[in-house]
């Protein structure tokens, strides 16, 4: 009887091991480190906890036209974190903005000259004065103006740090910033687009001796348009993101939200009432008109993942000559001891200080060569620039698939 008393409670003795899940809990890092640097024997690649390859994003996919009340919206999903964009359009009057009258008087004296030079300098081409004149408007209207205000929300319950209802926390504050300078920085939006024209009558005395009232018209729309035209109002987009569920990485999540929302924003025809001086706008949907977006800069974020980062899981000692003779060896040997993970969820991004952001697009619809739009590295110095032209590469392969995937709902 005694006996088989020992032998069951040798049995329902628990075991010293830990399930992974509870490792993860209690040592992080070494969790991740062991899955990143395998033992040389097993001749296997780095895989990191989540099952992806250093360089691997997560699957993402996108939903237009998701919400009915607006202009213009999309649901982004990536992993699993998924981001709401709406954008809603609303009309400021000219005699609304306070310094409207300053910046028309400026822009009257200076116009000629402008004209003059572009005009008679043989080296420039027409359309080399179109895109100028058209990158100037938009430096003065859209910025001076606040044409584009996003708003950025983490207060829906999206993960367990942010309570639904509590005002806005620092990194919802500093993804709208982000958000608003990358907008201005790739000017994105075309000035002329948010802008509602008014065209006077031309009732001058010469009018009344043309008895071709087909060629009057032509005449008008040759040689006066241009003159008499005045802008009335513009188009103000509230571009709101909602983070619904965050796992990681909520730049490109709602960077790519506000991409697929804009190319799904549709604003009504507008014209200016002479009688009742009021912004009328068309109700038909067939004379809306899509926003002629200036390229897809698209974002991919990266973080570095050092092994021997100070952690809680060992204390920071400074080592010796001999120490960092073996380090050295060890790194010569072909030892990686650190790592550049693409798309980090937030298990990952807990466990790394240094981030990289690399924004690009491409010329000619994707058959020209990749420009770099913004290229931002916080938080340490471990990554060289012989890394961060090999992460220019990853993300042009990464626009190559979000343009897929966008081009599919748009």
């Amino acid at each position: 009887m005694a006996q088989a008393a020992a032998s069951a409670a040798q049995s329902a003795a628990p075991s010293l091991s830990l399930p992974p899940s509870q490792f993860a809990r209690l040592q992080p890092h070494a969790y991740l480190l062991a899955h990143l640097s395998p033992p040389p024997a097993t001749n296997q690649p780095s895989i990191r906890a989540n099952g992806r390859a250093p360089s691997q994003f997560r699957v993402t996919s996108a939903n237009t036209g998701s919400l009915t009340h607006t202009n213009g919206s999309a649901v982004v999903r990536l992993g699993d974190t998924t981001a709401v964009c709406g954008v809603r359009a609303e009309i400021l009057h000219t005699e609304d903005i306070a310094s409207w009258s300053v910046s028309r008087s400026t822009e009257s004296s200076s116009a000629p000259t402008n004209k003059r030079r572009k005009l008679t300098d043989p080296t420039t081409k027409p359309n080399e004065r179109i895109d100028s004149k058209d990158e100037d408007d938009n430096e003065s209207h859209i910025q001076d103006f606040n044409l584009l205000v996003p708003n950025l929300s983490l207060s829906t319950g999206c993960a367990p740090g942010f309570i639904p209802g509590a005002p806005p926390s620092t990194l919802a504050q500093s993804l709208s910033h982000q958000i608003l300078t990358l907008l201005h920085s790739t000017r994105l939006v075309r000035a002329e687009d948010l802008r509602i024209w008014y065209q006077p009558p031309n009732l001058g005395p010469e009018d009344l001796e043309c008895h071709n009232e087909n060629e009057q018209m032509d005449v008008d729309a040759s040689q006066e348009d241009e003159k008499n035209k005045e802008i009335k109002a513009f188009w103000v987009l509230y571009i709101d993101v909602m983070i619904v569920s965050l796992a990681g990485n909520p730049f490109d999540a709602a960077w790519a939200a506000v991409l697929a929302a804009l190319r799904d924003t549709k604003l009504p025809r507008a014209w200016w009432d002479v009688d009742n001086e009021m912004v009328v706008c068309s109700d038909a949907v067939s004379e809306a008109r899509k926003l002629t977006l200036r390229g897809l800069p698209v974002s991919s974020s990266f973080c570095v993942f050092e092994a021997d980062a100070a952690s809680g899981w060992r204390a920071v000692v400074i080592p010796d000559a001999e120490e960092e003779k073996e380090l050295d060896d060890s790194a010569r040997k072909g030892n990686q001891r650190r790592w550049i993970l693409a798309d980090p969820d937030g298990y990952e991004e807990g466990l790394t200080q240094e981030r990289i952001c690399v924004v690009v697009d491409k010329e000619q619809g994707g058959k020209g060569k990749t420009v770099i739009q913004k290229l931002e590295k916080v938080g340490g110095w471990t990554a060289d620039a012989k890394e961060l032209k090999a992460l220019v590469d990853i993300s042009a392969q990464r626009w190559e698939d979000v343009r897929r995937i966008l081009n599919e709902q748009c």
